[in-house]
């Protein structure tokens, strides 16, 4: 009996930024540059966008402490029917598990505590390492 061929292959991606925030500006590129690859829905692209933004922006600022000799690295897996993201600092983590609400009462005029909230809304999936210095996000194309 022969077996089917399944397309199964993925290409990574990887970027390295220094921990200043100009550097987003590069993972923007390369959001772009694989939405228009992969032909990404434009409410996918807008998700991926969000939440990555966030997510290195809290790996600069809260991670690496904007310490520039720090690195913020990135990684895009791109697969025939998902994109997995992953953005790791240098930082000693964080306990993602005990985080303020941001739409409770007391919260609502904070400027600051709706990064993971957003996420965890936008992205299909969103996965957090023991230590919290990685995030994984998941994303349906």
């Amino acid at each position: 009996m022969e077996q089917a061929n399944v397309h199964t292959s993925s290409e990574l991606f990887t970027l390295q930024l220094p921990s200043k925030t100009e550097s987003i500006a590069q993972l923007e590129q390369l959001i772009e540059e694989i939405a228009d690859k992969y032909h990404v829905a434009e409410d996918t692209f807008a998700n991926m966008m969000t939440c990555l933004n966030e997510a290195a922006i809290n790996a600069i600022i809260h991670g690496n402490k904007l310490d520039e000799t720090k690195k913020v690295i990135i990684n895009a897996e791109v697969e025939p029917k998902r994109i997995v993201w992953t953005v790791t600092d240098e930082g000693p983590g964080f306990d993602y598990t005990n985080l303020a609400d941001p739409t409770s009462p007391e919260n609502l005029e904070n400027l600051t505590g709706r990064g993971v909230f957003i996420i965890k809304h936008l992205a299909d999936q969103c996965i957090f390492n023991a230590s919290g210095n990685t995030i994984e996000l998941h994303f349906k194309i």
